[in-house]
């Protein structure tokens, strides 16, 4: 069982991280709008086509990085959850506590180092 001083620690970094992740996807929106007006033709200049294929490029890392983020922050909240339903640091498949150095390492961490590496094997 995590002693409160551990899991009080543990919650305010994965709350620091929900907000740090939440501002990072409002940035990659706000941008997102800030480019979808220069695709549409609201630009008055015409790009030459190396740079269109920059920009586009640019658009697509951009996306991917903000689904990374949404992922993550995703994974963020189930463990703020797990934390609230007093389920937090227990494996979800052998049900095993989850040492605390995992946990500090992996806030989000929901399997434990065994099931994890089983995971990754298949």
């Amino acid at each position: 069982m995590l002693a409160a001083k551990d899991l009080d620690a543990l919650k305010a970094t994965l709350e620091a991280e929900r907000e740090r992740l939440a501002k990072e996807i409002a940035e990659y929106e706000r941008d997102g709008r800030e480019t979808l007006s220069d695709v549409s033709g609201e630009n008055n200049y015409r790009d030459h086509m190396a740079d269109q294929g920059s920009a586009t490029f640019a658009r697509e890392l951009d996306k991917t990085l903000e689904e990374n983020a949404r992922e993550s922050l995703a994974r963020v909240e189930a463990a703020l959850a797990r934390i609230e339903a007093g389920e937090y640091g227990t494996c979800r498949r052998c049900g095993a506590e989850i040492p605390v150095e995992r946990l500090r390492a992996v806030p989000e961490a929901e399997l434990c180092v065994t099931c994890k590496a089983q995971e990754e094997s298949l």
